[in-house]
């Protein structure tokens, strides 16, 4: 039954999905007399944009489905973003050496996350809350609140290129969208994931190691945002210590939208990649129907609260 509505919550994304699109080819079309949206370059750059918030919903996803939050990725992404470029830019390492340390530099603020909430018995609302601060204040220290740019091309090709016509970007958010749903539908850690989010307690009586558990979820997510960030950063070929400014809302949204329980234990990754392709199907449009910024928030936060007011009841009503 569990399952069931999980693909009917899934499903019915995909569907609003289908309908926004089919709302905003006719909009474009009645405002411009062309249908600006169904364009074959709209749909990569919008398809571009969407894998950075893809990649990091997916990480945001593992922790949700664990009952838990991290509202730091926005942060963790500026702040292994600009540790990448600095060593690339100013220590003169190769780009290579550069996004390893970058991509450390979010595992490890994943693990410090996730430590908080197992061996501190923080809540991650509060965990997570600090390092959102903290990566944020370290990034700007680090830069001093200017931009660092001069990024090798070799590494921009990573958020510039295209392979197959495709973006680069695209092929990765795909890549890392299979994996986080093979890992939480095929391997034990993904039905520990589950049954810690549903009942952390019987888990435990279970012999499920619940803070090993915890930790793999926090710092994967940490990863994957570091992952999300490099690639942006590609893409601008410069980072600036406020970027991803809010991000983890999106990110979040994205989650619920596709059918990731914020009560825990339920969802797939599958329906994440749906959510974040709504979010950036309603920017994108916006941006066309020349859409004030100031109600573009306003939208996405509407978007946001049914998203949760609907998990909510779900969860009540099971």
């Amino acid at each position: 039954m569990r399952r069931w509505q999980q693909w009917a919550q899934q499903f019915s994304s995909l569907m609003g999905l289908m309908l926004i699109c089919v709302a905003l080819s006719i909009a474009t079309h009645w405002k411009s007399g062309e249908n600006l949206f169904l364009t074959r370059d709209n749909l990569l750059t919008l398809l571009r944009q969407v894998s950075f918030n893809a990649i990091m919903a997916a990480g945001v996803s593992v922790v949700i489905v664990t009952a838990g939050i991290d509202l730091s990725i926005g942060s963790v992404w500026a702040f292994s973003s600009v540790v990448m470029a600095h060593l690339c830019v100013n220590a003169h390492w190769s780009w290579q050496q550069a996004a390893i340390a970058g991509l450390g530099v979010g595992l490890l603020c994943g693990l410090v996350n996730g430590l908080g909430v197992t061996l501190l018995r923080l809540p991650p609302f509060v965990a997570t809350l600090g390092m959102m601060s903290i990566a944020r204040g370290l990034a700007e220290v680090m830069t001093g609140g200017f931009q660092i740019s001069g990024l090798p091309n070799a590494f921009q090709f990573w958020g510039q290129g295209d392979f197959g016509d495709v973006p680069v970007p695209v092929w990765v958010a795909a890549a890392v969208i299979v994996i986080t749903w093979a890992l939480l539908r095929f391997t034990r850690i993904g039905r520990y994931l589950y049954a810690v989010g549903g009942n952390e307690a019987a888990a435990h009586l279970s012999g499920v190691p619940v803070w090993r558990v915890k930790l793999f979820a926090y710092a994967y997510c940490g990863l994957l945002a570091s992952l999300a960030g490099l690639l942006a950063t590609a893409r601008l070929g410069s980072v600036r210590p406020s970027d991803a400014l809010g991000y983890e809302l999106d990110a979040i949204a994205a989650s619920v939208i596709g059918g990731i329980s914020l009560m825990g234990g339920q969802g797939s990754v599958l329906g994440t990649a749906v959510g974040a392709t709504l979010i950036g199907v309603l920017r994108n449009g916006m941006v066309l129907l020349d859409v004030s910024a100031f109600w573009q928030k306003v939208v996405i936060g509407v978007v946001i609260l049914i998203a949760v007011a609907l998990d909510y009841l779900v969860w009540r009503r099971r």
